[in-house]
């Protein structure tokens, strides 16, 4: 119970950076892995191919790789920092958005075989009737084939979610303030392994339990019946 009057606040602040982190990289994420996905089922080689080789290359990148490469690539080699730099947190700033920006990077590569595995679901006559009737990929893709795609991958993509909020936890390695950074430095200053250990599992077992249970609920009830 000390440990909890001690860091209570800062538990709660550093697990609400973890949240904003998840729901802007998983924003980010769903548009360029639906950009992807339509990539990939192009008609057009080669945005087949470059879809197909940012999917191979960043899904089998380690995403500290590629958060490393967002600070010291980006920020530190390049300078684009995606912060004002005239601003007194304009490091922290700096480093919270490329997080947000190497998540969204790696988990659309995941976002993008979830939905291409979803239109794949739907019956290939409704595609070749799309077409007859004079629509145009892009139109085909947006009436036909991702609205029942995105029903059809609700659960997956709920997956792929809760992978992204225990994926957050590697923005501690450029000093992003969230959950598993606080979890480093209470052990270290109060040496109660197990306890603080124990009050990060909870936390994060009542971020992931709900997102589960919630896409279970809506995988049900917006099912696509065939």
């Amino acid at each position: 119970m000390s440990i909890l009057r001690k860091y209570g606040g800062l538990i709660v602040k550093a697990f609400w950076t973890t949240i904003k982190l998840t729901v802007l990289a998983a924003i980010g994420a769903l548009i360029l892995g639906t950009a992807l996905a339509a990539m990939r089922l192009s008609p057009v080689p080669m945005l087949n191919w470059l879809g197909t080789a940012y999917v191979n290359t960043v899904r089998n990148t380690p995403l500290t790789l590629i958060i490393l490469f967002a600070s010291f690539g980006l920020a530190q080699t390049l300078g684009i920092t995606l912060a004002d730099p005239k601003s007194p947190t304009s490091i922290a700033d700096s480093n919270f958005r490329l997080a947000v920006l190497g998540l969204a990077a790696y988990t659309a590569a995941f976002v993008c075989e979830t939905v291409r595995a979803g239109v794949n679901t739907v019956p290939l006559g409704q595609a070749e009737a799309a077409r007859s009737l004079g629509l145009s990929f892009g139109q085909n893709l947006r009436t036909i084939l991702l609205p029942q795609a995105f029903r059809a991958v609700i659960i997956p993509l709920g997956s792929v979610l809760i992978a992204l909020i225990k994926n957050t936890t590697i923005a501690s390695a450029i000093g992003v303030a969230e959950a598993a950074l606080l979890m480093k430095e209470m052990i270290e200053n109060t040496a109660a392994l197990l306890v603080v250990g124990g009050i990060f599992a909870l936390g994060f077992l009542l971020l992931t339990l709900p997102v589960g249970l919630l896409f279970g609920w809506l995988g049900k009830r917006w099912a696509v019946v065939r």
